[in-house]
């Protein structure tokens, strides 16, 4: 039985959304964001691979952009996806090419000090033990966690905070907090802002002391659960073996899934795809995400670190691909821009490419990003999704 592997590389998009003047980076829209094409400007990418499937012809689709360094002859299945979900966030993206748009307006925070309702805070403080919250504000989260991990360590009161994304997040040090009692606070936190439409709330553990703090591994994404069925839920439903890698398992509320493999950084992610094209199942869906193209480098508006980070991810896809069988599906694509040459901080909305190995050389131009799943629900010989339609 042949197998299938979706693959997102969290914020590569490739411009041209139609409606990108509808979203906002410090109160700017999107109108023009491009991800690809102003990594490309500091210096021309060598990506053989991705190229070679078709990511300049991809990016010239959806944007008529192009990309010194970019624009081989396509020998894969190659188009870009627009979405239609009204947000350009991590759980609307995934979803939607999952076979569920969004039918909903995410609620979102204001950009104020505080941010937070009343209601949220007192019932933090409430889940917490604690007499206050430090944030309560839009925040980069290494950042803040410089700024205010001294006095979370003085006052034991966890640092809150949320972005244009319809998010809660929540710091605390893993020694003096503790690991388990934020995870719980999160965990129990969840419902009320579920009700709310917010979409995650997210535990942020950290370790070190002032001046040296850093972000562990040991993230928890508590997501409101997808309102239809996914691609996962119809694959494991079906009897089909699931693999989620990275945060396909929180994105998704760990519906659908029968292996989860996580790590620390892409780098362990990557070992987890190459070993899972030699050894998973046949007839199995394998799903992931690489989250430091938009965590690390599109948030903090790095472009030569995106610029390495896409050349290295290069190289992890061309090793994968030398361990598919024949039969195999690889589709790489995004769920959303974060472009690092954009005012800012925040994702960017844009379309996002969608590439193909296993099927040889196919345009599919402008599709989608519900047709994502429904192709690959076609190749797995499984019942089509409610939204989308195959491009196979």
């Amino acid at each position: 039985m042949s197998r299938a592997f979706l693959i997102v590389m969290d914020g590569v998009g490739i411009g041209g959304a139609p409606d990108a003047a509808q979203f906002f980076n410090d109160r700017l829209p999107d109108t023009g964001a491009n991800t690809l094409a102003h990594v490309a400007r500091g210096r021309p990418l060598h990506l053989p691979v991705l190229d070679g499937l078709g990511l300049g012809a991809a990016l010239h689709l959806a944007s008529g952009a192009d990309a010194p360094g970019l624009g081989a002859l396509p020998q894969g299945l190659w188009g870009a996806a627009t979405e239609i979900s009204p947000g350009k966030d991590t759980p609307s993206g995934h979803w939607e090419m999952a076979g569920v748009p969004v039918p909903w307006d995410w609620t979102c925070f204001p950009d104020t000090h505080p941010c937070l309702p009343p209601a949220v805070t007192a019932r933090i403080r409430e889940l917490a033990g604690t007499a206050g919250i430090l944030g309560d504000c839009h925040a980069s989260g290494t950042q803040i966690i410089a700024d205010l991990g001294a006095d979370h360590l003085r006052t034991g009161w966890p640092i809150c905070y949320s972005s244009a994304d319809s998010v809660v997040q929540i710091a605390a040090h893993e020694g003096a907090f503790g690991l388990d009692r934020l995870i719980d606070l999160c965990r129990d936190l969840a419902p009320m802002l579920h009700a709310m439409r917010v979409g995650r709330v997210i535990a942020r553990p950290f370790i070190g002391e002032a001046g040296g703090f850093r972000r562990t591994a040991n993230r928890r994404d508590f997501a409101i659960a997808p309102p239809g069925r996914t691609l996962l839920d119809i694959a494991h439903q079906a009897g089909r073996v699931t693999h989620a890698i990275g945060k396909i398992g929180d994105i998704f509320s760990h519906r659908g899934i029968t292996h989860l493999h996580k790590g620390e950084g892409d780098a362990a992610l990557a070992d987890h795809l190459i070993r899972l094209g030699a050894q998973a199942e046949p007839g199995s869906l394998t799903f992931a995400n690489f989250v430091e193209f938009d965590a690390v480098y599109g948030h903090r508006r790095d472009i030569p670190g995106f610029a390495a980070h896409l050349e290295w991810f290069d190289a992890v896809a061309g090793r994968f691909l030398a361990t598919l069988s024949p039969g195999d599906l690889a589709i790489f694509t995004a769920d959303h821009g974060n472009d690092p040459g954009w005012p800012g901080t925040d994702h960017t909305r844009e379309r996002v490419p969608v590439l193909g190995h296993g099927l040889g050389a196919r345009a599919v131009g402008q599709v989608g990003f519900s047709d994502i799943g429904a192709s690959i629900l076609d190749h797995l010989g499984l019942p089509a999704p409610d939204h989308g339609a195959s491009f196979l």
